[in-house]
């Protein structure tokens, strides 16, 4: 009789647990009429990695010039027609672990570490040999990869694809259908590796403002995200498994008992 009783107990602390945990924790930026926004203001621009993937395309006034720096592919229009063949696709570069990549005529670039900017501007001014003076290319550089993930306690947890090469945690978090009621907000993990493959955690703290100026407030290509679960979320999955448990060996001793009686009754 004292194992129900204690269960009934045991569910009870658990939802006044869970009470006081929503009013006290789950609110962000408690702090905001203290916390000055200045040292935020400044344009965030991703930087090349290697295992990048980038979309290169260079543009000039004399379409012929500009064939040798756009490598293409072709692809088919449809399955019955093997021999037919759309537009063709750009041909993407893979940034290697040194940070380079092996552009048309003009040899390796070492682009890890620059800016998208920088990147066009550096391959603009390799490319300025091989075309007329009179010629002014315009390179575009787009990274094609960048990915975030984020796991944990979130309503969606998974990986998400960037279009514009920006993101913030708080942006991130939106995708995933943000944090459950049981996700710790003053210690959500970020795990980001740099251009040199070390791996670094970072604890972020959601409840207070200033993440805005914090410098992993963007995030950058491949960095996961891991919101931990509170002790409410422990506790109830404790008690799933010990009442799953008591079920069970409940309905095992009411079958003995039934044999039992069956058997004496005989």
């Amino acid at each position: 009789m004292n194992k129900p009783i204690n269960l009934f107990c045991s569910f009870a602390i658990v939802l006044l647990l869970a009470s006081c945990e929503s009013s006290r924790n789950v609110a962000y930026f408690k702090n905001s009429d203290e916390v000055s926004v200045s040292s935020s203001q400044y344009l965030f621009d991703a930087k090349i990695m290697p295992k990048d993937v980038l979309n290169i395309t260079v543009s000039t006034t004399d379409d012929a010039a500009a064939v040798p720096f756009n490598l293409t592919i072709p692809t088919p229009y449809t399955l019955g027609q093997r021999n037919s063949y759309s537009q063709a696709m750009l041909q993407s570069y893979i940034v290697d672990n040194e940070g380079n990549i092996d552009f048309p005529l003009v040899g390796s670039l070492h682009l890890a570490g620059l800016t998208k900017s920088a990147a066009e501007q550096l391959i603009g001014d390799k490319i300025k040999p091989y075309l007329t003076e009179a010629e002014k290319p315009i390179v575009t550089v787009r990274m094609i990869n960048y990915k975030i993930s984020v796991l944990g306690e979130v309503a969606r947890p998974g990986m998400f694809t960037v279009a514009n090469e920006k993101i913030s945690i708080l942006e991130a978090l939106a995708q995933a259908g943000d944090l459950t009621i049981y996700g710790v907000r003053d210690r959500v993990k970020l795990i980001r590796e740099d251009a040199t493959g070390k791996k670094e955690i970072h604890v972020l703290n959601l409840n207070d403002a200033n993440i805005i100026n914090s410098p992993y407030f963007y995030l950058q290509q491949n960095d996961v995200i891991y919101v931990e679960p509170n002790k409410v979320k422990a506790q109830n999955s404790s008690i799933g498994s010990v009442t799953t448990s008591s079920l069970s060996a409940a309905s095992i001793l009411v079958s003995i008992a039934t044999l039992v009686i069956s058997v004496m009754r005989r």
